[in-house]
């Protein structure tokens, strides 16, 4: 079905090295996957304005990966990304601590994406990405935009 990443080695992350302290291990244990914020208040915006999704839908073929927010009958998969974690020019930080490991983590996570985004290119699908510092008003402007030339 869908082919196999371009570059396995690119997405190949160490184990990590541990914490640099017990409170980042913290922090760093209750940051959310799905349901973030950012993803929230996309979601409300949308549905405010008539918009019915799916929520983390399986991408076929790939066992772990999801899409944030799906519209099935169009085929428009939408990815709401964290600035750290998926590397924002605008906002995206470098960490001190272990920098070498989160670089490699960081660059595994773009390449993940860019696979992704060509997957679901390659069975149909439209992938819109929208950083967690765009408003919901903006991103779901941007939704709509595809949407309405689907129907």
């Amino acid at each position: 079905m869908a082919s196999l990443p371009r570059d396995p080695e690119a997405q190949h992350v160490p184990a990590h090295p541990g914490s640099s302290s017990a409170s980042v291990s913290r922090r760093m244990s209750k940051a959310k996957r799905r349901d973030t914020d950012a993803e929230l208040a996309l979601r409300r915006e949308l549905y405010r304005r008539g918009r019915r999704y799916r929520v983390t839908y399986p991408i076929p073929g790939q066992r772990r990966r999801t899409i944030d927010v799906a519209f099935t009958k169009a085929r428009l998969a939408v990815f709401v990304d964290g600035c750290f974690w998926h590397g924002c020019p605008e906002h995206g930080t470098k960490p001190r601590s272990n920098s070498e490991w989160w670089l490699t983590k960081l660059a595994a996570n773009k390449a993940r994406d860019e696979d992704t985004d060509l997957l679901l290119g390659q069975i149909g699908w439209t992938v819109i990405r929208i950083w967690e510092h765009e408003s919901p008003d903006s991103a779901a402007n941007r939704i709509d935009a595809v949407l309405n030339r689907h129907n």
